[in-house]
């Protein structure tokens, strides 16, 4: 498949984190707790500019919590400081003023050696669409300062947040990167729906998804969708024709037949990717800090 999305805000936005960036003391930039690497944008590091950041995985709830805590020590290994949180529900969002003190603590010293301990703090907020950052921040400043919504797009504007006397926030668009290299990265980013469904083709993307899974949780996929076992893959199938297969079993399971008794796939693949990403067949994470090709780059 040929996942891009690109909107022209994207380019706005990132004019506007570079100009901004002077003004940070620090950088909190949100991941997806179960596409750790996907949901990297490749152009951080250039933006951020050696200002000192906070990594915080989201949306635990949906991870497999052993390999949550796989990547939470890989980052640590690489020096950053981790946060793990489920923004929807507020876990681990009381533990970030906190986090971000102890991640600037040498610097707030420096301020109040120089009569400047109230001194307010600003954060610059980061991550690509859909990742949670609106509720991740409503959460930290207890209450709705930012728009929400469970959609790729929505926040168009930065938006100054304060969360204390001392510390703001500023909430940035999600965005993406002109072009994904990496095929893995393209579909990961489209599961979880950071990238608009509206410019993919949705059947062949959830044939992907349930290929993916007949490969590595099938016992998830028997479960969720009362099916007797996994269909195996033949010789000759691909992805996309044996997830087609897939995909055919858990509509009829579910009895979404239109005439002639065919199984209305289409229904069936909005289905799927919505129960994937609500948590409804279960917590997956679909990457590790070490793959079998190497180690992922942090």
């Amino acid at each position: 498949m040929n996942i891009q999305w690109y909107p022209g805000h994207m380019t706005k936005t990132r004019r506007m984190i570079a100009e901004q960036m002077k003004h940070m003391a620090a950088v909190c930039e949100i991941l997806d707790a179960r596409i750790p690497y996907s949901s990297r944008n490749p152009d951080v590091e250039e933006l951020t500019a050696g200002k000192p950041r906070l990594i915080v995985l989201n949306r635990t709830d949906l991870a497999d919590g052993a390999a949550t805590r796989r990547w939470r020590a890989a980052f640590e290994g690489r020096g950053f400081a981790v946060l793990e949180t489920n923004a929807k529900d507020g876990q681990g969002t009381a533990k970030f003023a906190a986090a971000v003190r102890e991640l600037l603590r040498d610097k707030l010293a420096a301020y109040a050696e120089k009569g400047q301990a109230d001194r307010t703090i600003r954060v610059m907020i980061l991550g690509i669409p859909n990742v949670g950052k609106s509720t991740f921040i409503n959460k930290v400043a207890k209450r709705k300062t930012a728009k929400a919504e469970d959609r790729p797009g929505v926040t168009r504007s930065k938006q100054w947040v304060p969360v204390d006397q001392s510390l703001e926030l500023l909430d940035t668009p999600g965005i993406l990167w002109p072009k994904f290299e990496e095929e893995r990265v393209a579909l990961h980013l489209a599961f979880t729906g950071a990238v608009k469904d509206e410019v993919m083709d949705v059947e062949e993307l959830s044939c992907r998804l349930m290929a993916y899974l007949g490969e590595h949780y099938p016992e998830s996929l028997c479960v969720a969708y009362k099916l007797p076992a996994i269909a195996p893959r033949e010789a000759e199938e691909n992805d996309v024709s044996w997830g087609y297969r897939l995909l055919e079993a858990a509509g009829k399971k579910r009895g979404f037949l239109i005439s002639g008794g065919e199984v209305d796939t289409d229904r069936m693949a909005r289905i799927l990717l919505d129960e994937f990403r609500s948590g409804k067949l279960g917590r997956f994470t679909l990457e590790l800090p070490e793959e079998d090709d190497g180690p992922l780059d942090l």
